[in-house]
């Protein structure tokens, strides 16, 4: 998949857990599994466009390692706040699939980088 795919995949990422925030209701725990959700989701794609970037290959592996750890961390939030039955908020399924996917594809991206890293290097 080319980078400009994955960052127009990552933005909608974000766009759509904002839109997915804004029907929390104003609680306290809503508020605080929210704003975790954001910060996460919206780093995702921050991330990568600083993977796309990077100035070595290791550079690139350390910032795709992160991109992974920002959604497998996304795919935690929207779990706890699906899972807990609290809030009913449509749409959170194919948003908690999408943080799957993402999580799925940036593990395989730096798996594969840092095995033609090792290639090179030989």
């Amino acid at each position: 998949m080319n980078s400009e795919i994955l960052k127009k995949r990552t933005f909608d990422f974000a766009l759509s857990v904002v839109d997915l925030i804004d029907e929390m209701p104003k609680t306290m725990s809503a508020d605080v599994l929210s704003r975790q959700l954001l910060r996460s989701s919206t780093s995702v794609g921050a991330n990568y466009r600083a993977a796309c970037k990077a100035k070595s290959t290791p550079d690139f592996i350390n910032k795709l390692k992160i991109v992974e750890e920002e959604a497998d961390e996304s795919e935690y939030w929207l779990s706890i706040i699906r899972d807990s039955k609290k809030f009913k908020i449509k749409n959170i399924d194919v948003v908690l699939k999408e943080a799957g996917e993402l999580n799925k594809i940036y593990s395989a991206s730096a798996r594969t980088a840092k095995s033609n890293n090792k290639i090179t290097k030989s």
